[in-house]
């Protein structure tokens, strides 16, 4: 396969929030690099086209937008 991203991801496991229009999801951040992630999530379907990624334990907060779904996971690219 063809790695197609910006920047090299690097596997973690991090507890996160997806926040937008005042709610906020529980994720699971499963991989991160310089310009996106991929995040583990319930239900990625209820999620809108851009939102808020806040990785407290980083002390982070990304603007991003989904550029991929499937049953259980996104991946993001960061703005």
């Amino acid at each position: 396969m063809i790695e197609k991203r910006a920047a090299p991801r690097r596997r973690v496991l991090k507890g996160a929030t997806i926040t937008f229009a005042g709610a906020g999801i529980a994720c699971t951040v499963r991989n991160l690099s310089a310009t996106g992630a991929g995040l583990e999530v319930a239900d990625p379907l209820i999620l809108p086209p851009s939102f808020m990624l806040v990785i407290e334990s980083d002390k982070a907060v990304h603007r991003c937008h989904r550029v991929w779904s499937n049953e259980h996971r996104v991946g993001v690219a960061f703005d």
